[in-house]
């Protein structure tokens, strides 16, 4: 009945999809958040240096990226929906039990190694999914899913800074609330989407058989992502990009701290609200537009990828050494602006190259690519930390930002004509 219902009226249904796992998302990315919005407070409770802080990002994220592929290919040839709950339900449940950590290496275990697998196992089967139903307003849909995670982020860090400000709520340390929260939220909006979600079959490459589509293989979904050497060079740049989105979320509040000395709720407020409110702009305009665009310029989403990334490159570097901190907000802003234009066609991109009945598997093994370049962010800048300041760091970002807009720029150039699918 409900693939009935999907065949009669497939637009309501592929934007309240958007809309269940938009809420999905903000739950999924929004929690990542909250270890980096009262770093110091946890720093203060376990009694431990800024590398061991910076580790626990480090192991979440290496995670994330060696589960990334295994994911995506699974999202391929399994139901996606489950994928999708199971993802979400791993990774919340982790988040809540991370709330009762008693030591860094118990955080270590539940919010590095618990949490990057749960979220590695949500992405590529919803992003995926959008991709199918929404061919004709792909860069869109995506967009408005992205903006999931600049929500999710802001009102996270904002909570999660409020609390960590509160020494204790009775027995309890006020840092650990918005693990349980949160977490609590997550798994319960979990078991809503196994009732919620609809079964949707995976689409056949285009001029397909079915029968063909029943014997593809893990062989053949590496075979077509691998042979594309555009899609290697997005999923680097993208490396580029992620490298420099976890040393940000780790350390930015903590900069902000150090630099400006705001208390925890201000610099994890402050760390997060300039930066989306410009995401939030730049993913909804640059969605919008590239979707309007793509039907006569094939390149306009490669374009808007090399843009975001170099564009947004002087405006890390001058958030990190202007001695104002109106000014550091207003870079913070313009950086955010062009990582939003990024953002809106990241994946977008990644599917102009890649046939339709590949695409999880694409994305999982670019996420796998860019995660584990940027597992290395946390540690390397809270080591900076220690012996630089968190200013040098911090403005060390804007050099990968740059090498990820050239190395898409190169692509673009060289291989996209060859490497395009034509749908």
């Amino acid at each position: 009945m409900n693939d009935a219902r999907s065949k009669k009226n497939p637009d309501n249904y592929k934007w309240l999809l958007l809309l269940l796992l938009w809420v999905a998302f903000f739950l999924h990315q929004g929690t990542r958040q909250i270890y980096n919005a009262i770093l110091p407070q946890i720093q203060s409770a376990f009694d431990v240096d800024s590398v061991k802080m910076g580790l626990v990002g480090t192991v979440f994220t290496i995670t994330y990226g060696v589960c990334a592929p295994l994911s995506g290919v699974a999202s391929d040839f399994l139901r996606r929906k489950w994928m999708v709950v199971f993802g979400l339900l791993i990774f919340c449940a982790g988040i809540f039990i991370s709330g009762w950590a008693s030591g860094i290496g118990v955080m270590l275990i539940f919010y590095g190694l618990l949490n990057g697998a749960g979220q590695a196992f949500y992405y590529p089967a919803a992003c995926s999914l959008l991709g199918q139903l929404h061919e004709d307003t792909r860069a869109t849909a995506l967009a408005i899913h992205q903006t999931a995670l600049y929500a999710g982020i802001v009102i996270c860090s904002c909570v999660s800074g409020y609390f960590g400000d509160i020494p204790s709520i009775g027995e309890f340390s006020g840092w650990r609330v918005p693990f349980v929260l949160f977490g609590g939220i997550g798994i319960a909006w979990a078991v809503f989407l196994m009732f919620a979600m609809r079964d949707t079959p995976p689409p056949a490459n285009s001029g397909a058989a079915e029968a063909s589509v029943q014997k593809a293989s893990l062989k053949d979904a590496l075979f077509v992502v691998f042979r594309k050497p555009s899609a290697v060079m997005l999923a680097l740049g993208f490396g580029m990009m992620v490298y420099v989105d976890c040393g940000f979320k780790t350390w930015m509040p903590t900069f902000l701290q150090d630099k400006f000395g705001m208390d925890g709720a201000q610099a994890a407020f402050n760390a997060v609200i300039w930066h989306y409110i410009g995401a939030f702009m730049g993913v909804m305009a640059g969605g919008r537009i590239t979707d309007k665009l793509a039907r006569t310029r094939k390149t306009v989403r490669f374009e808007a990828n090399i843009a975001g990334l170099m564009l947004g490159a002087p405006f890390i570097y001058m958030m990190s050494e202007t001695s104002s901190a109106a000014l550091c907000f207003f870079a913070m802003f313009l950086f955010g602006i062009f990582r939003g234009v990024y953002d809106s066609n990241l994946f977008a991109s990644l599917f102009d190259v890649v046939a339709p009945r590949y695409r999880a598997s694409a994305s999982g093994l670019m996420l796998c690519f860019a995660f584990i370049i940027g597992s290395t962010a946390p540690s390397v800048l809270g080591w900076m930390r220690d012996e630089f300041g968190m200013a040098s760091g911090i403005a060390s970002l804007s050099a990968f930002y740059l090498a990820g807009g050239l190395i898409i720029l190169f692509a673009r150039n060289i291989f996209f004509m060859r490497d395009r699918e034509q749908i």
